[in-house]
């Protein structure tokens, strides 16, 4: 196993860790975590890790940082499950690449929808996500990048306009936003061409928008379907980019 791989092993248990102890009541709403060197003392695992893995719970919406106090359980946590469905994919989440794949068919047919449907509004929303999306790969912002990655998808589900598809989304949004921050974040660690790969991410989101707001739905579901293909690449051991 590459070294690479094992530090990724180590932070997705960490971020399981913290996970439970909210899921099980030992942390409740508005509460102050224990300080990153507590919590990696009791892990058993590096300062590093915790402040990895608490970013990442934080672009989840599960946690909040509070400059100059620390880090807090949200106060408003996530409604209960109801859809058996719903409750197999929060106590089995699926794999990276059956995620990728569901987004192929969902995300693909949002774009294609938004193409035709969006209003000016939304299309001014989508292109102000971008601008801060542009700042934060400028500035090599991993933190702002993968946010605005996730809000960026979002505002464009909803722009399709769809009830059905907006309801679904809904009931997988964090899920989904936990995914691609996630892959954002893994597709950066240990990567020599990290500022190359997300150069070329913004590129795709940009073309994605330009084919919504040229009204052109073939062109917006292939830019989503190229998009969504690279970002499964980028976890293959021979891609380049």
């Amino acid at each position: 196993m590459s070294l690479h791989r094992q530090s990724m092993s180590v932070l997705e248990q960490t971020i399981g860790h913290l996970e439970r102890k909210v899921r099980e009541g030992e942390w409740r709403a508005a509460m102050r975590l224990p300080s990153e060197r507590t919590l990696a003392e009791s892990l058993g695992v590096s300062r590093s890790t915790v402040r990895e893995a608490i970013q990442r719970l934080v672009s989840a919406g599960l946690l909040e940082t509070k400059p100059g106090s620390g880090i807090y359980l949200l106060q408003r946590q996530r409604p209960a499950l109801s859809a058996p469905w719903v409750q197999l994919l929060d106590s089995q989440p699926p794999m990276r690449t059956e995620t990728l794949e569901f987004r192929l068919v969902f995300e693909c047919a949002a774009a294609r929808f938004a193409a035709q449907r969006s209003t000016d509004d939304e299309l001014e929303h989508l292109a102000a996500i971008l601008s801060r999306m542009r700042a934060a790969v400028a500035a090599q912002d991993v933190d702002t990048e993968a946010g605005t990655d996730a809000e960026f998808h979002t505002v464009l589900t909803a722009a399709a306009h769809n009830r059905m598809l907006e309801q679904f989304y809904a009931s997988v949004i964090t899920m989904l936003r936990e995914h691609i921050t996630a892959n954002t974040f893994d597709a950066t660690v240990n990567n020599a061409n990290a500022a190359a790969q997300a150069a070329m991410r913004l590129a795709q989101h940009e073309s994605i928008y330009f084919a919504v707001r040229n009204r052109n739905p073939d062109a917006a579901q292939q830019a989503m379907f190229a998009h969504i293909d690279f970002v499964g690449r980028q976890f293959e051991p021979d891609f380049h980019g």
